[in-house]
């Protein structure tokens, strides 16, 4: 690959984040996200890079389960969203695949289905997000009947997911926690609440199983802080090169539309990274880069495979001198509050083409 612009991801700190996963949860099991690809990271190499630390893994679809199990991952895999259509049921039984069930349709599939083997279920309670789930009152029903099915197999679990754990003030998460304990305790049934949200700043929520997702790829769940605040390291490193760079006069403008113009002679770089990269287009002028580990500001608009930074706080900087966009130094975090977004967006729009694991 010729153009400079690369996406690397970083194993040690991959694994490093799961060891902080496992020192604020240490009784627990681990169920670590890889959905949407990974965050973006890529789910067959990071499942194979925590295969063996935890104990299942999490994606949305019977699609995404079965590029894991084609690749060898043989881990229990959660299906976060259960199935879609009733004739997923066989080859989710085949694959040994579990399931959330959450609406009363998949209820009714699932007591009706003619499959080889029983499927494990994870049966979801809506304590308040009002997305997924059945009502707290509904569980209990439903519960005995999963029971009497020879399709489903022993344990059923009981899962819900935090709102509002983001925010640490927030008294909803509380009162979520006590709505699902109770109801577990009632039926007596293993659980999982906690997100990386709840692992990191609620511990009365990490029940039977954590469910770690943005925290394994280094980003903090919290509006308020960055990942090194949280003992967290950034596993993907945005990087690039400078492509161009000139010396522009007075009251130049820059790219699209002219948003920016030049306050004084100035040498100005462009960079070999856009949105069509998955880099943010709604990045303001002012958003940081690292040009040789030093930070310059991002001037005018993001444009489909470039932007144009601001060089006068490096006046000797070449063409091919290295640009950090996010990673290590530069927390993605800041880039994307200034976007107006959040870190999990970033990571997900990244081409996976240009990842690599050193």
């Amino acid at each position: 690959m010729s153009r400079p612009t690369r996406a690397f991801i970083d194993s040690a700190a991959l694994r490093a984040n799961l060891q902080r996963v496992k020192a604020c949860a240490p009784r627990q099991r681990v169920m670590a996200v890889v959905k949407s690809n990974a965050y973006g990271h890529g789910a067959i190499k990071v499942a194979k890079l925590l295969q063996s630390d935890v104990d299942a893994f999490a994606v949305r679809s019977v699609e995404e389960a079965l590029q894991l199990r084609e690749t060898g991952i043989r881990k229990p895999i959660v299906l976060l969203e259960g199935f879609f259509q009733s004739n997923e049921l066989p080859e989710i039984a085949k694959q040994e695949l579990q399931i959330v069930i959450h609406t009363s349709k998949q209820f009714e599939y699932l007591l009706k289905a003619r499959i080889e083997k029983p499927v494990t279920v994870w049966l979801k309670v809506d304590t308040s997000l009002h997305r997924l789930g059945f009502r707290p009152d509904e569980i209990e029903p439903i519960y005995k009947m999963l029971k009497q099915c020879s399709n489903v197999a022993p344990p059923i679990r009981l899962m819900s997911h935090l709102s509002c754990a983001d925010d640490r003030q927030d008294a909803s998460t509380e009162e979520q926690t006590q709505m699902f304990m109770a109801l577990a305790r009632h039926l007596e049934l293993e659980t999982s609440l906690a997100n990386s949200a709840g692992i990191l700043g609620w511990p009365q929520t990490h029940c039977d199983w954590v469910r770690p997702g943005i925290m394994l790829y280094g980003v903090s769940p919290f509006p308020d802080s960055v990942a090194r605040q949280e003992g967290l390291q950034p596993v993907m490193q945005l990087q690039s090169a400078l492509i161009s760079v000139k010396r522009l006069r007075k009251g130049d403008s820059i790219g699209y539309g002219a948003t920016w113009t030049c306050p004084q002679a100035m040498p100005v770089g462009v960079v070999a990274i856009g949105y069509a990269d998955g880099y943010p287009r709604h990045a303001p002028s002012g958003t940081p880069v690292l040009v040789n580990g030093r930070r310059v500001p991002l001037i005018g608009r993001v444009s489909m495979d470039m932007i144009t930074v601001d060089l006068r706080s490096q006046p000797n900087a070449s063409i091919g001198d290295p640009v950090l966009l996010w990673g290590k130094n530069l927390p993605i975090e800041e880039i994307a509050s200034l976007a107006g977004t959040i870190g999990y967006e970033l990571l997900c729009n990244i081409n996976s083409p240009l990842k690599q694991t050193p």
